[in-house]
């Protein structure tokens, strides 16, 4: 949803800056985190989808929901909220918590990947070593999420950003069945 990116980033921006000078980065990507998932809930959506429902209601509301937060403990978070909500953005969350997370991601000079796999990989052993190999491949840190995919057959598909890496035995079977066909 490219409009959900455009209308994220400053709200993302704006809250990384500021979580950097209070010093509560990783709090707030917590926070972030627990309203992102509560925007996917939809009774959540329903509720906050009422018209009678003032903008400061609503954002009172999520903020009632998420009262064991240690975010929710900062008032400068609450007001983001307030802010997001009187803005109408709040569907945007679940993007502005992507976009921020990019942030706290690349001042770690860390990236996101998404490791696709034919089988589960039980064995964190097994994990790290692939990771620590993709990492030494893309030349710099990554923080991972495995995902299982039996179309592959065997091997991995990595995705860095927009850098594919696809050493699955689909791909090469793609890849052999295109030059045969050229």
């Amino acid at each position: 949803m490219i409009e959900f990116a455009t209308v994220a980033r400053p709200y993302a921006k704006a809250l990384f800056e500021l979580a950097e000078q209070k010093k509560q980065i990783e709090t707030w990507l917590n926070g972030l985190a627990e309203l992102a998932w509560l925007m996917q809930q939809p009774k959540v959506v329903t509720l906050l989808e009422q018209a009678d429902l003032s903008a400061t209601q609503k954002a009172d509301d999520l903020i009632q929901l998420m009262a064991d937060s240690k975010a929710m403990q900062d008032v400068e978070f609450k007001n983001f909220l307030h802010v997001v909500a009187q803005e109408k953005r709040l569907v945007a969350l679940p993007e502005i918590y992507a976009q921020y997370k990019t942030l706290v991601l690349s001042r770690n000079n860390t990236k996101q990947a998404v490791i696709y796999t034919a089988f589960d990989i039980a064995g964190e052993g097994q994990r790290a070593k692939i990771i620590s190999d993709l990492e030494q491949h893309f030349n710099t840190r990554l923080q991972a999420t495995f995902k299982t995919q039996p179309d592959l057959i065997g091997g991995v598909k990595v995705e860095v950003g927009d850098q594919v890496l696809d050493l699955s035995v689909q791909g090469k079977l793609k890849a052999l069945y295109a030059t045969m066909t050229n």
